[in-house]
């Protein structure tokens, strides 16, 4: 196929990916038109296409047949013998393993980056972008004797100042421990703000999703298995089987109703029914947060307990008992203020209690934290 020659920068609010890509013992097939706004999330199991979508996006991996449109421009047609060659499409991909230029130091591979632009007609503002990734006290660092989040965040840095089009970063807190992943976060929420463009984020793991993106693509072996908004997606697809995180969980949308003052606990509700957590540092009542609940921290009782420690004992109903013979423990959806929480109990917590669909109990949430506080 020929590649067209002129360099392509646009303002976009669809990517339109319809194309089947094949490879031995594995196809992915993809048709779906996606929103450019904020952060969308990628999200399915190891080997399920993820990163495969973002090459095609790319221009690494050519599609065997279908089309790329980002905007107007067509970036692959394979009806019409088009290809837009990788460095044509201004897109700025932060790989898992962090390629920085490990024979110079931070400020040279930021003005790598901001050089290119500067060559190419955009004009990438070096101090903002520094300024905002928190990276001004490593510019004369050597690349090599950067941590693994000080890399990332460089990494994201330099990207930003090649002024993309659209921003492709393939699971950039993989091998992170929790405190690094929590101070990452809203560095990488803010991102699209920062800096005026896109973000596809490819994750497996779920709370990452909850914490950063507004849409999702959800790929299971090779296919699209649902599209949308986070919440709209989390209500009517289970998405704990699909996560490589350490087990089953939910994410619900919660709503802050107030915050006490002096950092005691702010009362949030589920549809209409009343949480409480230790009070966030930046949270504000009336707005919209989505929580994180391990299924293992569900307890369930046929009535409310007495005296307890437990700050949320709440009124639920059994949505549906997921069961395996072989298996000792049981998942069970509850339903809480139009909301589905899954529990996971033992087999014989599940015949004492008599469990059944329909039938009204109380869960003891015996924890529940924002999405990414990863504490």
């Amino acid at each position: 196929m020929p590649s067209t020659g002129a360099t392509v920068s646009v303002s976009a609010d669809l990517l339109h990916l319809d194309f089947k890509l094949r490879r031995p013992g594995f196809k992915l097939e993809v048709d779906e038109t996606l929103p450019l706004d904020g952060v969308t999330a990628v999200f399915g199991p190891s080997g399920s296409g993820k990163t495969t979508l973002l090459r095609a996006i790319a221009g690494l991996e050519l599609p065997d047949e279908g089309c790329i449109r980002f905007g107007d421009a067509v970036w692959f047609d394979s009806e019409a013998g088009n290809v837009l060659a990788t460095h044509r499409r201004n897109v700025a991909y932060v790989f898992q393993d962090v390629r920085l230029f490990s024979h110079l130091d931070v400020r040279g591979n930021l003005d790598f980056a901001a050089r290119r632009a500067a060559r190419a007609g955009r004009s990438p503002d070096f101090e903002t972008a520094v300024e905002a990734s928190g990276i001004g006290s490593l510019l004369e660092r050597p690349a090599a004797s950067l941590s693994g989040g000080e890399s990332r965040r460089v990494a994201l840095t330099r990207a930003i100042l090649s002024c993309p089009d659209l921003l492709l970063l393939d699971e950039p807190l993989t091998g992170l421990d929790r405190a690094a992943r929590r101070a990452i976060l809203p560095y990488l929420r803010e991102l699209p703000e920062r800096s005026r463009c896109p973000v596809l984020y490819v994750s497996h793991d779920l709370e990452e999703v909850a914490a950063l993106a507004s849409q999702i693509v959800v790929i299971d072996s090779g296919q699209v298995a649902a599209s949308g908004p986070v919440a709209d997606v989390s209500r009517t697809l289970d998405l704990g089987p699909l996560s490589d995180a350490a087990g089953p969980a939910s994410l619900v949308e919660a709503r802050i109703q107030s915050v006490e003052e002096g950092g005691g606990l702010m009362r949030l509700t589920i549809g209409d029914v009343p949480v409480y957590l230790p009070a966030a540092r930046d949270a504000r009542s009336g707005e919209t947060v989505r929580l994180f609940i391990d299924a293992r921290d569900v307890a369930i009782a046929l009535r409310p307990p007495g005296p307890v420690s437990i700050r949320n004992v709440l009124p639920a109903h059994v949505h549906r008992i997921v069961s395996k013979d072989i298996s000792a423990e049981v998942l069970i959806d509850l339903e809480i203020g139009g909301a589905i929480i899954r529990a996971q109990i033992t087999r014989a917590a599940l015949e004492d209690l008599s469990l059944e669909t329909g039938q009204a109990v109380h869960a003891l949430m015996k924890s529940m934290r924002l999405a990414g506080d990863f504490r």
